[in-house]
C-alpha cells in the first residue's frame, strides 16, 4: 500500500523535470497536482466506502431481530466509519506528497492526525449512543442511569484524546504529559468538580436504587414534583404535573432529602389524610330523644342500642345520679360522629380494606378539635384519588350538622360589618 501510494506522488516530479522545467517549479506544479488527486481519490474512496458500509449495514439490520445494528445506523456509525478511511489515506499520503516542504509536512501531519483522533472517539460516542438507546430499550435496564455511565466513559475517552492531541501539537513525549497533567491534578479536580460529584452520585443511586427513570419524586428545594425523565452525569431532569421541566443536580440526590413516591406507587393503596375542625363549643353529652333521632341513620343504629345498653347496665350498677348529664358514663355527639365516620369508610367501595382505616380525635387547637380520617385508596392515579377523597369528606361535611356539630371558620368580613 504504501509503495503504491508512493509510486503515485512521486511519477509527475520526473516528468516536469525531463520537460526542462526548473526544479523549483516542476516542485510546486507537481505538488499542486498531487493535491487535486489527493482530494479526488479521497472523495472516491470516502464515497465508495460510504456507499458499501451503510448498506451493508442496512441490509444486516434487516436481516437480523436484534435492534442493536438498526441504533447504529440511526447514530451513523457506517457513515463516521467511511470518513475515517480516506483519512488515513490522507495521514499516509501527506508525507509523501510534501517531503520537500518539511514545515507543511510537520503541520498537514499533526492536522489530519488530530482529526483522526476526533473521528475515533465521535465513532465511539456513535456506538455508546447506540448501545445507550438499545439497553433502555430493555425492561431491566429501562430504568437505571444509563446516560451517566456512559458520559464518565465519554469524559474518560476525551482526556486521553485530548492528551494524545496536545502530544502531537506541541511533540511532548505522552508520559511527561501525564506528569504535568499529575501536577496540575488539583486544578483539574476544581474544574471538574461537579462531574466528579455527579459521577459519584449517579453510582450511588443506581447501587442503593434511591430514584429510577419513571418515578414520582418531589424535591421542595428545586420545586420539583413530577417524573424522573433523564439520569444523566449532570442532572436529573423532573417532568412536574403542570407539564414544566425542572433540572435537578445529581449530587443533589445524594446530598439533600426528597421524597420518592415509588413505594405508595408499588404499594396496594394511596394514602388519605385529612381532617375537619369540629367547633369545640358544639361537643356535647346526648339527650335521650336525641339518641331515639339519631338511631335512624342505619350504619350506627345497632351500635347505639348496644353502646347505650352497655352505658345503662354500668350507670345503674354504680348508682350513677343522672340528674346531671356529666355524672358517669354518656354518649357525645363527637364521639357517635366518629363512630358514623368509621362505619361509613368500611362501607365505602373505593378504600382498601386490607390496610389501616380509622377516623381519629387529634390535639386540639384554637381553631378546634380536628377530626382525621386515615385510610387507603385502591386506586393510586392522581385523579381517581382525588375523586375517592372528595366525596368522602363532601359526606363527611355534609353530616356534621344531623350530629348538632358545627365546623370551625374564620368570619367573613360581612359579618363583622352586620355585627
Amino acid at each position: 500500500m504504501y509503495k503504491f501510494i508512493e509510486k503515485l506522488f512521486t511519477f509527475l516530479y520526473p516528468i516536469y523535470r525531463k520537460w526542462g522545467l526548473g526544479s523549483n517549479l516542476a516542485s510546486y506544479l507537481s505538488l499542486l497536482l498531487n493535491i487535486a488527486i489527493l482530494c479526488l481519490l479521497a472523495y472516491a474512496i470516502y464515497y465508495v466506502f460510504r456507499l458499501v458500509l451503510v448498506t451493508v449495514m442496512m441490509v444486516i439490520a434487516q436481516k437480523t431481530k436484534t435492534k442493536f445494528d438498526d441504533l447504529l445506523v440511526t447514530n451513523k456509525t457506517a457513515k463516521y466509519i467511511a470518513h475515517l478511511i480516506p483519512l488515513l489515506f490522507i495521514y499516509k499520503s501527506v508525507p509523501i506528497i510534501l517531503e520537500r516542504y518539511e514545515y507543511w509536512e510537520g503541520v498537514f501531519g499533526k492536522l489530519v492526525g488530530i482529526y483522526i483522533v476526533i473521528l475515533v472517539l465521535w465513532i465511539i460516542r456513535t456506538i455508546f449512543n447506540a448501545l445507550r438507546d438499545y439497553l433502555k430499550l430493555k425492561p431491566r435496564y429501562s430504568d437505571k442511569p444509563i446516560d451517566s455511565f456512559i458520559q464518565v466513559v465519554m469524559i474518560a475517552l476525551w482526556m486521553v484524546g485530548i492528551t494524545v492531541i496536545i502530544s502531537k501539537l506541541f511533540d511532548i513525549d505522552q508520559k511527561e504529559l501525564l506528569t504535568i497533567l499529575g501536577a496540575v491534578s488539583a486544578v483539574i479536580i476544581l474544574i471538574f468538580r461537579d462531574t466528579i460529584l455527579g459521577f459519584v452520585s449517579s453510582v450511588q443511586v443506581s447501587i442503593n436504587d434511591m430514584v429510577r427513570i419513571g418515578d414520582w419524586i418531589t424535591m421542595d428545594k428545586f420545586g420539583a414534583d413530577g417524573d424522573v425523565i433523564e439520569i444523566n452525569l449532570a442532572t436529573v431532569k423532573v417532568r412536574n404535573f403542570d407539564n414544566t421541566t425542572t433540572t435537578i443536580p445529581t449530587y443533589s440526590l445524594s446530598s439533600d432529602s426528597f421524597q420518592n413516591w415509588r413505594g405508595m406507587l408499588n404499594s396496594d393503596g394511596r394514602r388519605i389524610k385529612r381532617h375537619i375542625l369540629i367547633k369545640t363549643s358544639s361537643i356535647r353529652f346526648l339527650e335521650e330523644d336525641e339518641l331515639n333521632k339519631l338511631k335512624k341513620i342505619q350504619l350506627i343504629s345497632d351500635y347505639i342500642d348496644s353502646r347505650k345498653l352497655e352505658i345503662d347496665n354500668f350507670n345503674s350498677g354504680h348508682k350513677i345520679d343522672k340528674s346531671i348529664a356529666i355524672n358517669g358514663r354518656n354518649l357525645t355527639n363527637l364521639g357517635l360522629f366518629r363512630k358514623y365516620i368509621t362505619e361509613y369508610l368500611h362501607h365505602y367501595p373505593g378504600l382498601n380494606k386490607d390496610m389501616l382505616m380509622l377516623c381519629r380525635q387529634l390535639q386540639s387547637t384554637s381553631h378546634g378539635v380536628p377530626l382525621e380520617v386515615y385510610a387507603f385508596s385502591h386506586d393510586k392515579r392522581f385523579e381517581n384519588y382525588e375523586y375517592i377523597m372528595s366525596d368522602i369528606f363532601d359526606h363527611i361535611i355534609a353530616s356534621v350538622p344531623y350530629f348538632d356539630l358545627e365546623i370551625f371558620e374564620l368570619p367573613s368580613q360581612d359579618k363583622f360589618i352586620a355585627e
